[in-house]
């Protein structure tokens, strides 16, 4: 072994122990990669730097970019509701649902970009649900790599096993030749996180993490506070009521703020209340006033039920916000009543509730406001952002939590399925490489304003970008200081002329122990034609041996840094490279026996 090689084999050791320390930074430690490199002289200062000019830092960036444009356009929360209404709130549904779509859908499109996808998705089901995201991402991307084993198709070193074997005269391998391992694979990591992996797996809070849940609240807590538990209804219509009968059925003490009427696909489309609006079979209205009146209201034959406020807020949160604002003590409203509005244009925003000296108003709109008046006021997000503008007239306290959950970029949701529609079938088809089919992707998403360009800048996350670029140049190394010759040379001998089982673990824990250092692609590259001509020593036919390489090349569980499919959960998990080798290596070689067991299955000797 040259001392270069050995200069290099030390500082993969270092800066894995720095990384498991959980002390250091993952990209200080990938920055000190680099400057090692180019001191030592192992690498020029070019090509220790090279990996930032690699078009994997690039495939990642864009695509951080994508899945920003996915979570602002309301796509995310599209595809995490429909998670939810078939996994509901447990986790062990979801689990299940979010790993095996992740897996079915990687093996027709990147990896990659199937992980940047969900990760917006999954933080979302994670809000809504309450289930912890450090209990989701990691599964999730850990199926994003098992969809490698799927399909020829699924990730490049498939490709490059395949294209080895007809090389070396053997046929290519179809499409859904090595399906069943793979599949057998994702039935095993399913168990062993359901049953595991998951309880080995926790977000932990920061303090200001802890500040930003604590000073929020929940539009239900805010409703109780303005006692509108008791001073309103939400009632179902159950006949048609014209809106000349309207005034005469509710009455001068009550008043409707809200009606949703039935949409298309059971959804409901909201509007504020106003006058001249009739009242359709199976509208549900929100119904303001005296607690005695709203009961008499009930009772009446033209409604048929009442519903939970929850129920109405889920359906009209995204078209009308509510805001807890406070009368300003040089507020021009001061003196003048509630009915004649808060002078926002349109007169598009209404006062629901009305809070002095701590106790809740129950006649409002004949209530003239005062300075310190505490409101709950309702209409579009716009009106309401117009209304609060003006902080010598309303001060905002709050907007109630559901307010982060809603897209700001709504608009878009078409543009978005688009732009990620042409993404995957320029991939698919090999229309253009996947690198330039992102790029391409990202740019449409700033072109249609699917996202500002301050947005997507935003997205991109520097760190993970900076993690994976010093840390490509160790692949470079290893192969330039003959490192990795080295690793095969000495792992061969110890095999030595073993039976065909035990030539295919160790070809499978060579593979897997490149893939911790060099790229998936790099590792078969180097590993496949070692693979095929110690088969053919032993005589026996080189697949069995050739899918071990395979399906090694896709098992890189058990460090943040072996793809980045995996490093682009860290951030957003807070995941510890202790956690990765918790649930990774024990996942690795359960693959591994899933492997040498089933692979001469298919292919016999």
């Amino acid at each position: 072994m040259t001392n270069e090689a050995g200069f290099v084999f030390v500082l993969i050791a270092v800066a894995g122990a720095l990384m498991a320390s959980n002390r250091v930074r993952y990209d200080f430690v990938a920055l000190i990669v680099v400057i090692s490199l180019a001191l030592s002289g192992t690498l020029t200062i070019g090509e220790s730097l090279s990996g930032f000019g690699n078009s994997v830092v690039i495939l990642v960036a864009c695509l951080l970019v994508l899945g920003e444009m996915l979570d602002r356009t309301g796509v995310a929360r599209t595809v995490g509701d429909a998670i939810m209404r078939y996994g509901g709130s447990r986790e062990t549904n979801l689990l299940i649902l979010i790993m095996v779509s992740t897996a079915l859908l990687g093996s027709v499109m990147s990896s990659t970009a199937v992980v940047a996808i969900f990760i917006p998705i999954i933080l979302r089901i994670s809000q809504k649900t309450g289930n912890d995201k450090a209990r989701l991402l990691m599964p999730m991307s850990y199926a994003a790599l098992i969809s490698g084993m799927l399909t020829l198709i699924a990730t490049p070193p498939n490709l490059v096993v395949s294209d080895e074997l007809v090389a070396q005269g053997y046929q290519p391998l179809g499409l859904f030749s090595f399906f069943l391992i793979g599949a057998f694979v994702l039935l095993v990591a399913v168990v062993f996180i359901l049953f595991w992996g998951r309880y080995r797996l926790h977000t932990a809070t920061d303090a200001q993490e802890e500040d930003l849940a604590t000073t929020g609240t929940t539009l239900a807590a805010m409703w109780r506070s303005f006692d509108l538990h008791v001073q309103s209804e939400i009632l179902v219509v159950a006949k048609k009521v014209s809106a000349e009968d309207v005034t005469e059925l509710i009455g001068d003490q009550s008043n409707i703020v809200i009606r949703l009427r039935s949409g298309a696909k059971s959804k409901f489309i909201p509007a504020m209340f106003r006058d001249g609006m009739e009242l359709l079979r199976g509208d549900r209205i929100l119904v303001r006033g005296p607690e005695e009146s709203l009961k008499a209201l009930a009772q009446r034959p033209e409604f048929s039920e009442r519903i939970e406020p929850a129920n109405m807020i889920d359906a009209c949160i995204d078209e009308i916000g509510f805001s807890d604002v406070l009368v300003h003590p040089e507020s021009p409203l001061i003196g003048k009543p509630v009915s004649n509005g808060l002078g926002v244009e349109a007169n598009d925003v209404e006062v629901v509730a009305l809070v002095r000296a701590g106790e809740a108003v129950e006649d409002v709109t004949g209530t003239n406001l005062q300075s310190g008046d505490r409101l709950l006021i309702a209409g579009s997000w716009e009106a309401l952002d117009r209304a609060v503008k003006r902080h010598d007239t309303l001060v905002l306290l709050s907007f109630p939590k559901e307010r982060q959950s809603i897209p700001p970029a709504a608009s878009g949701f078409w543009a978005a399925i688009i732009i990620m529609a042409g993404m995957i079938a320029a991939t698919l088809f090999e229309i253009v490489s996947i690198t330039t089919a992102v790029l391409m992707a990202a740019i449409a998403a700033v072109v249609f304003r699917t996202l500002t360009a301050e947005d997507a800048y935003r997205a991109v996350k520097l760190p993970s970008l900076v993690l994976i670029a010093g840390m490509l140049p160790l692949a470079d190394a290893l192969q330039v200081t003959g490192g990795s010759d080295l690793i095969v040379e000495q792992l061969l001998h110890l095999v030595g002329d073993a039976s065909p089982r035990a030539v295919m673990s160790a070809i499978f824990v060579l593979t897997a122990l490149l893939g911790l250092v060099l790229s998936n692609t790099a590792s078969a590259v180097l590993v496949a034609p070692i693979a095929i001509s110690a088969a053919e020593a032993l005589g026996i036919s080189p697949y069995p041996v050739a899918l071990c390489v395979l399906i090694a090349a896709s098992a890189s569980f058990s460090t943040p840094i072996s793809t980045p499919v995996v490093t682009l959960v860290v951030a957003p998990g807070g995941y510890s490279f202790s956690d990765f080798l918790k649930l990774g290596v024990p996942l690795t070689i359960l693959t591994g026996i899933a492997a040498v067991t089933i692979a001469p299955i298919l292919f016999p000797y």
